[in-house]
């Protein structure tokens, strides 16, 4: 871990050097490399976290650059998590990127979220949300949970040290 990178971090006291220390040996995978993936993708790959995990079966498209601010018109068509990974590779070479272009199901949402520290949702769908409701609760990882209509936003953090979750807020 290189001091210079991330000296504003660590010469905060609340972080200091085990702070830093700790989000490198960290794991975070993000569910959506959209809207609301995009910019925390960003904001952990430049905070040096450790290992980054991103899952999204969706392509770049036109109509969503105005909000999805990792990529640019070159990007449109391709494939969101194979993308991104790349762009965030060469914001902070440092950090190991895995990257999945497929969409989080009931099937494949065990495999892909054990052995990470902490899960953000970045999706847009009400179903893949009971689905990492359940994941998460079962593998005792707390994870993130964020969305957004027009000019209103949610944010909230689920199954931390026994805490309820998502379907205890929203039961059906």
């Amino acid at each position: 871990m290189s001091d210079e990178r991330y000296i504003r971090q660590i010469a905060l006291p609340e972080m200091g050097y085990e702070g830093q220390k700790k989000l490198s040996e960290s794991s975070i995978i993000v569910i959506g490399a959209g809207g609301l993936g995009s910019p925390a993708l960003l904001y952990l790959t430049a905070a040096g976290i450790g290992n980054l995990t991103i899952v999204d079966g969706d392509n770049v498209e036109l109509s969503n650059l105005h909000r999805q601010i990792l990529y640019n018109e070159a990007d449109v068509g391709l494939k969101k998590a194979e993308k991104a990974a790349e762009k965030l590779k060469k914001l902070n070479s440092k950090i190991n990127i895995n990257y999945f272009n497929e969409f989080l199901n009931e099937e494949n949402a065990i495999e892909l979220i054990k052995n990470h520290d902490v899960l953000i949702d970045g999706s847009d769908n009400i179903p893949t949300r009971y689905i990492l409701d359940d994941a998460c609760k079962e593998l005792g990882i707390p994870w993130v949970h964020a969305s957004i209509h027009r000019f209103e936003g949610q944010i909230a953090c689920f199954n931390i040290s026994g805490s309820g979750g998502y379907r205890d807020l929203f039961p059906d």
